[in-house]
């Protein structure tokens, strides 16, 4: 009997998803939980296994395609099964290298212009299945009060930004899964103007908003973002307009911390983890969201919400982008079971096997640019939360010890911060307690 391969629902709050890769064609034969395909949610990318072993007859839904979850994307057939002579639709080929569009002398389709129209191919399939399964559709009789509240469906995030750019939702036609306003709606309808008055003649900058990627005749090569690219993009977007950033820099001598760590390292091999300096300073960073909990918390409107439970985010650079997993209740787990858990959560980021609750619900997020060679970093803060550690690189440099100069290894850490929420000083007393307890790090607390 042949078996149904449905888009998964990947955690209680994702709606739908969108195929990146078929590992398998049509013909092939696969096993059970064999990787079958490749999608990508608004909480992270993962391989899905095949439910059943057979060969694959038939493929519904396309690469780069977005449908609800439980939809049936493919079918499996038994052993020996007839394939269809037919292949499924081509997907979108990617725009050739070399002189694309500019060469044809349309310099008009500058970034707004391709973000909607990309925006809308994206979504227009996503509107055709809303529609066939009762969604409110565009055009025709008005629609009766039910469907007007399904329209304008939003997550709370989504509802965040309405209120704080004074949006009234119901001006938004959602594009999501039966007209919900995502968050991709409502940050084009805010830089569209249409939230805000039309500003003066006279001030060039709102100009500059429009302003072509590229001049006629230029040699350009137009690649489209990925899904994980295009996510992150929105991300960030939001942070910048959601938080006045404010940044500060301490430089954190190691020399005792090396040493420490040296001493331990086979130990924690043997005990089946690597002792690294993200799992010291995740360690030492616990402690001082404990001591200093404005920066476990999160704004509310006017209020502020204290986070009870102490969710580490760690950043992981990935070939197509980052991704952050969550440690949860960090604050309960000693060095040991902090470096097992970075150690678990960066190998499977890396392979594609998080759960989208892996990823989501962080309290506070350490990123480390400095392994790529950055002497520090000034990252956005992950939103909801009001606080990003940032950890440079460490490296060998003269410091002044005792009136005596001394070579030992540095780093320099910075402080990303809401400064709706947390001053200057808050800053300053939080990473002067990171620094005292990183630079007198005792093997006690090992």
């Amino acid at each position: 009997m042949p078996t149904n391969v449905v888009m998964p629902q990947m955690g209680e709050s994702i709606a739908e998803g969108t195929i990146v890769r078929w590992i398998k064609k049509v013909g092939d034969t696969v096993d059970r939980d064999e990787p079958l395909f490749e999608i990508s949610t608004d909480k992270v990318d993962a391989e899905i296994p095949s439910p059943g072993a057979g060969v694959v007859t038939e493929i519904k839904v396309k690469e780069g395609e977005t449908v609800p979850v439980n939809s049936v994307v493919a079918v499996i057939g038994e052993s020996g099964a007839a394939v269809p002579a037919t292949e499924p639709p081509p997907t979108t080929a990617p725009t050739p290298s070399g002189m694309p569009e500019a060469a044809t002398g349309q310099p008009e389709a500058g970034p707004a212009a391709q973000t909607a129209a990309s925006a809308a191919s994206e979504e227009g399939g996503r509107g055709t299945v809303a529609a066939a399964s009762g969604g409110a559709g565009i055009g025709g009789g008005a629609p009766s009060t039910k469907e007007e509240l399904r329209r304008h469906k939003s997550s709370p995030l989504v509802r965040k930004i309405a209120r704080e750019h004074h949006v009234d939702i119901q001006q938004i036609n959602g594009t999501g899964i039966s007209g919900r306003v995502t968050k991709n709606d409502i940050l084009g309808y805010i830089s569209s103007g249409a939230a805000t008055p039309a500003a003066p003649a006279a001030r060039p900058a709102a100009a500059a908003l429009h302003v072509p990627a590229f001049r006629p005749g230029e040699r350009v090569e137009i690649v489209p973002m990925t899904i994980m690219r295009k996510k992150i993009a929105e991300h960030m977007v939001m942070s910048a307009h959601t938080s006045p950033h404010v940044y500060s820099v301490y430089e954190v001598n190691f020399g005792n911390l090396a040493k420490l760590r040296e001493k331990k390292k086979a130990e924690y091999e043997r005990a089946g983890a690597r002792l690294t300096y993200t799992g010291l300073i995740a360690k030492v960073a616990v402690d001082a969201l404990r001591a200093f909990p404005v920066f476990n918390a999160s704004l509310d409107g006017d209020n502020i919400v204290y986070k009870k439970d102490i969710n580490l985010g760690i950043a992981v650079a990935l070939d197509q982008g980052l991704l952050v997993p969550v440690i949860r209740n960090a604050d309960e787990k000693n060095l040991l079971g902090l470096s097992r858990a970075i150690d678990d959560l960066a190998t499977r980021a890396r392979s594609k096997k998080l759960n989208p609750d892996e990823v989501q619900g962080g309290t506070f997020t350490i990123t480390n640019p400095g392994v790529f060679g950055a002497v520090y970093g000034l990252p956005l803060i992950n939103q909801p939360q009001v606080a990003i550690l940032g950890v440079g690189g460490i490296e060998k440099r003269a410091v002044v010890i005792d009136d005596a100069i001394a070579i030992r290894p540095t780093c320099h850490i910075s402080l990303g911060y809401d400064h709706r929420l947390i001053d200057g000083a808050d800053a300053g007393r939080f990473l002067s307690y990171l620094k005292e307890r990183l630079e007198q790090f005792e093997e006690a607390w090992m």
